[in-house]
């Protein structure tokens, strides 16, 4: 009888420390501090960078557009730049239903440039809520505090477009776990480009090369596999496609390619040469932004190229696509 009171116990003692735990994080975080008091000048040098950061490097047009899930690399329907409202659910694997904000002026005219740039570099909405990481905000907030302040420079100068979006929500646990994701930023200084390794380092941060292209465990990158490909995407459409292997290694990576073929398989996508095919539901498709990143500068490409080098190659066969099976 004295054991199983001592029992019993120790029980309720781990309990009530859970529930403090969980109480703690759910009524103290997210505690990245007030959004800071700036003003963001916006001058044409701004606007151009933030608009090439957005749309070919740090790609946030990709999510807050409206896509178009039937063409191949799902690039973005013409004329709904910045509109938002892309879901992202459990049907692509997500732990609730989130939204892409609108960040037209139309949205943004609300917000003041501390709630955007913290919103952007350490994962805290206007209101306060947790953003998921969907939004990859940890990276943001590696990136340079002045190539933060061009994005939002250029967001202020969008075109404004009507578009209310939902609040995103979490399923129960995450609607309580999120809230220790967000984090104070730790910004980077851009490398000078004749570091082409540093310089590209910090471009494929910013272009979340590492997050897509790794495989996870519940969610969570697996550091030692990094950049060895296979993480899946659940189609919409149909059927499950997963990230390419980005490391040097020669029989399943890319450690076979040459520069010129690394810019190349880029460049085959820009909008002169090339026009998104339709694809069939239950058929190959890639998340891969391919529209988007085939714009960005060659120096920025052959620097990410040049990174990528610095890659340890990790032996990793990815079946890019999987058919949906049919119910029975």
């Amino acid at each position: 009888m004295k054991f199983l009171k001592i029992l019993s116990m120790i029980i309720g003692i781990i309990v009530l420390g859970i529930l403090l735990f969980l109480g703690y994080i759910w009524m103290f975080l997210p505690n990245v501090g007030d959004a800071p008091d700036i003003k963001v000048d916006i001058t044409p040098e701004r606007v151009e960078r933030g608009k090439y950061l957005a749309h070919h490097v740090a790609v946030c047009i990709d999510c807050h557009a409206t896509r178009d899930w039937g063409k191949f690399a799902i690039p973005p329907v013409a004329k709904t730049d910045g509109k938002g409202g892309e879901v992202f659910d459990q049907k692509l694997g997500f732990p609730g239903t989130y939204y892409s904000t609108n960040i037209t002026p139309y949205e943004l005219k609300k917000w003041t440039d501390g709630e955007i740039y913290r919103a952007i570099v350490a994962g805290v909405s206007r209101d306060g809520r947790a953003l998921f990481p969907v939004m990859p905000h940890p990276n943001y907030g590696r990136m340079s505090k002045e190539d933060i302040y061009s994005i939002i420079a250029y967001l202020r100068t969008m075109k404004s477009l009507i578009n209310d979006v939902p609040t995103s929500r979490s399923d129960f646990p995450y609607q309580i776990a999120i809230n220790y994701l967000p984090k104070k930023p730790n910004h980077q200084e851009i490398p000078p480009k004749s570091d082409k390794v540093k310089y590209g380092e910090y471009l494929a941060n910013a272009s979340i090369c590492m997050y897509c292209h790794t495989p996870n465990d519940k969610g969570r990158p697996i550091k030692e596999k990094a950049y060895s490909g296979g993480f899946e995407f659940p189609l919409p459409t149909g059927g499950i496609v997963r990230s390419a292997n980005l490391t040097q290694d020669k029989a399943t990576g890319i450690g076979r390619w040459t520069q010129e073929e690394f810019i190349d398989r880029f460049k085959a996508y820009k909008s002169s040469v090339y026009t998104a095919p339709k694809v069939a539901a239950n058929t190959f498709n890639t998340f891969m932004p391919w529209t988007m990143y085939a714009d960005m500068n060659e120096e920025d490409l052959i620097a990410i190229y040049e990174y990528l080098k610095t890659i340890k190659p990790i032996f990793n066969k990815v079946n890019k696509f999987s058919m949906a099976t049919a119910k029975k």
